[in-house]
């Protein structure tokens, strides 16, 4: 499966495409927003498309052309203000999903966030975010993809220990970066994710065994 990563450049991305790259199983093209962050991927042997989430979806759809599947993990980040977190986190998101139907690719895994289906358990602080990742995930559950959406809990540094806690309600924890992109790349291909919609933190149980017990 040649899988385009969306947001490759962030935290998440930049693991699952390496991840990706020395697979048996799949191929993957980084999909970026600058020539510069182009660069660095293509010095690593890593196909790169160059596409901004604020531009058409039609440029959205280009860079997808030749996979099979997507996954959404791009984010405005912490830095910027509200109105970037409607632009990438919500029409972002939705453009992509749009861009998936209009060449034919129906695999999509959106990477949302914990407790994002659940508006009492909102943090307060954050309120924005979690509408964009709520109303982004509402969209791609009313298309015809076959998607997964995993809502991590808070993200970690650390290395991962292969081992998480998945379930449609968990009220709060925190894992690595690295297990994400793992449970996205066993999600890819395990059709007990296909249609579903989990939060994702660290346990004791391996991802593959995890994924199968949803």
């Amino acid at each position: 499966m040649k899988v385009l990563v969306v947001g490759a450049n962030g935290q998440v991305g930049r693991l699952l495409v390496h991840l990706l790259r020395d697979s048996k199983e799949h191929t993957v093209k980084a999909m970026v927003r600058e020539d510069e962050q182009a660069a660095a991927l293509k010095q690593l042997d890593i196909e790169v498309a160059v596409a901004c989430l604020e531009q058409s979806v039609e440029e959205i759809a280009q860079a997808a052309r030749g996979c099979n599947a997507i996954v959404f993990t791009a984010g405005s980040g912490r830095h910027t203000g509200y109105d970037k977190t409607l632009l990438i986190d919500l029409d972002g998101a939705v453009k992509t999903i749009e861009a998936a139907e209009k060449v034919g690719i129906k695999r999509f895994i959106m990477v949302s966030a914990i407790q994002a289906h659940r508006r009492e358990n909102w943090h307060e602080k954050m309120l924005p975010y979690y509408a964009a990742k709520y109303y982004a995930d509402k969209m791609l559950e009313k298309s015809d993809l076959t998607y997964t959406i995993i809502r991590p809990g808070g993200l970690m540094s650390e290395s991962g220990t292969g081992k998480v806690t998945a379930a449609t309600d968990i009220r709060s924890g925190k894992i690595p970066r690295e297990d994400v992109a793992k449970t996205i790349i066993q999600s890819l291909t395990e059709e007990n994710t296909y249609y579903q919609s989990f939060d994702l933190i660290s346990g004791e149980v391996p991802i593959e065994k995890a994924l199968k017990l949803l």
